[in-house]
């Protein structure tokens, strides 16, 4: 079985915590699955949950370099050479990032609002990318959009190889296999 979960923004990627804050069990009915990979609780987007350990594998295992597509809300108006820096791979404190596929996007009309939303700062532009990344290293994105001058204010994965949210709603669920 496999399931996409449109994870919303606060949730922990994992069925219990003992402090009782949201997580995969709030949103997920079905028993015997877990996550093929994780997502920040202050990430959004594109979960994929199995009960197929070598499917789960094929997803997550490095050697595999399942594209992962995340659109990304930064602080700042990004410029070219930003953009730039992450398509060339970026030195990060635990060493160079692989190239990334990374453009300039605008903020897509199919995107839901977040809650809490992100701070509005009137004086400060926001501006949108999105980067396909083939390593999964722990906060990458948000620590790459930091590197080149950006700080990432919201992160939404979009897409894991050939699976896309495709319309899920925050905290909507599809059966996919």
């Amino acid at each position: 079985m496999l399931i996409a979960l449109n994870k919303p923004y606060g949730v922990l990627c994992q069925f219990r915590d003992p402090d009782g804050r949201p997580t995969l069990a709030d949103y997920v009915r079905q028993k015997d699955v877990y996550a093929a990979g994780r997502l920040d609780h202050d990430s959004e987007g594109l979960l994929l949950l199995t009960d197929d350990g070598a499917l789960a594998h094929k997803l997550t295992d490095p050697k595999h370099k399942q594209p992962k597509t995340y659109l990304v809300q930064v602080d700042g108006q990004i410029t070219d050479e930003a953009v730039a820096a992450l398509r060339r791979g970026v030195t990060l404190n635990d060493g160079p990032t692989l190239p990334a596929s990374a453009e300039q996007a605008v903020e897509p009309e199919w995107l839901w609002p977040r809650d809490p939303p992100v701070r509005f700062r009137k004086l400060i532009p926001t501006s949108w990318l999105r980067i396909t990344l083939r390593e999964g290293r722990n906060r990458q994105v948000r620590r790459m959009t930091a590197a080149v001058g950006f700080p990432t204010l919201r992160l939404i994965r979009e897409r894991i190889g050939a699976y896309a949210l495709d319309g899920l709603a925050p905290g909507e669920t599809r059966i996919i296999g």
